[in-house]
C-alpha cells in the first residue's frame, strides 16, 4: 500500500468571503428597514452596520421598533463593542458611527459630513478601511448624496456594492447619486427591497479559499 502524503487528506481551509455589511438610508428609510431586516434570519452570519438619518433627539425608539419586528437582533451601536453576526447596529442619533482598524465600533460627535450626522460616508469609508474587499455596502432610498463617496470607496478597495433600484425607492436621490458616483463602473448589484434580503443571504454564504 502506498503511503499517503501528509497533504493528501488535508482539506482546504475556507472562510467567509465577507465579514460585514454596511447599509445607508435616509428619507423613506424606516419603511425600507422594516421590509429588509425582518426578512433576514436570526442566524444571519454577518453583522450589519446601519446609518439612517435621524433628528438629534430621536433616541433609541427606532432601534427598539425594528428589533420588535425582526428575527435578528437590532440595537444601537455602543462605543468600543465588537460587531457580532446576527445583529444589526444602528448609529445613534447625532453621532457618526465608525469602524476602527481593529474592527471595534466607535462613535463620534464630529461635524456633519455630507450635511449629516450620522453620515453614511463616514461609516462606509471607515468600514472599507477595516474590512477591505470583505465588505458589502448598500445604499437605499434617501434624499441628497450621502453614501455616494463611501460606496465608491468600498468599490475601490474591492468590496461588493449594492444600490437600490431608483424606481423602487421612496426617494431616489441617494440611489441615483451613488450610481452617478460609481460611473463609468456600475455597482455589483441593483436591487429592489424585495430582492435585497435574499441577495444578502447569498453573499453571506459565499466562501473564499
Amino acid at each position: 500500500m502506498n503511503a499517503r502524503s501528509p497533504a493528501a487528506g488535508r482539506q482546504r481551509l475556507r472562510r467567509p468571503r465577507f465579514r460585514a455589511v454596511v447599509l445607508g438610508v435616509s428619507m423613506g428609510g424606516v419603511e425600507a428597514l422594516q421590509r429588509v431586516l425582518p426578512a433576514l434570519p436570526p442566524d444571519f452570519p454577518l453583522p450589519l452596520l446601519v446609518v439612517i438619518h435621524l433628528s438629534p433627539g430621536a433616541g433609541d425608539s427606532l432601534a427598539r421598533l425594528l428589533d420588535s419586528g425582526a428575527a435578528l437582533r437590532v440595537k444601537e451601536a455602543d462605543e468600543g463593542e465588537l460587531p457580532q453576526p446576527g445583529c444589526a447596529y444602528l448609529a445613534p442619533a447625532g453621532y457618526h458611527l465608525l469602524v476602527e482598524r481593529d474592527g471595534r465600533l466607535a462613535l463620534s460627535a464630529d461635524a456633519p459630513v455630507s450635511f449629516a450626522r450620522p453620515s453614511v460616508d463616514v461609516l462606509f469609508e471607515s468600514a472599507a478601511a477595516c474590512y477591505g474587499c470583505a465588505l458589502a455596502g448598500v445604499v437605499l432610498t434617501g434624499a441628497g448624496a450621502d453614501g455616494a463617496d463611501g460606496l465608491a470607496c468600498i468599490a475601490r478597495l474591492g468590496g461588493y456594492t449594492i444600490v437600490q433600484d431608483p424606481a423602487d425607492a421612496a426617494m431616489d436621490l441617494m440611489p441615483r447619486a451613488a450610481l452617478a458616483r460609481l460611473a463609468p463602473a456600475t455597482p455589483n448589484a441593483i436591487a429592489t427591497l424585495a430582492s435585497l434580503p435574499l441577495l444578502l443571504q447569498r453573499l453571506a454564504a459565499l466562501e473564499t479559499a
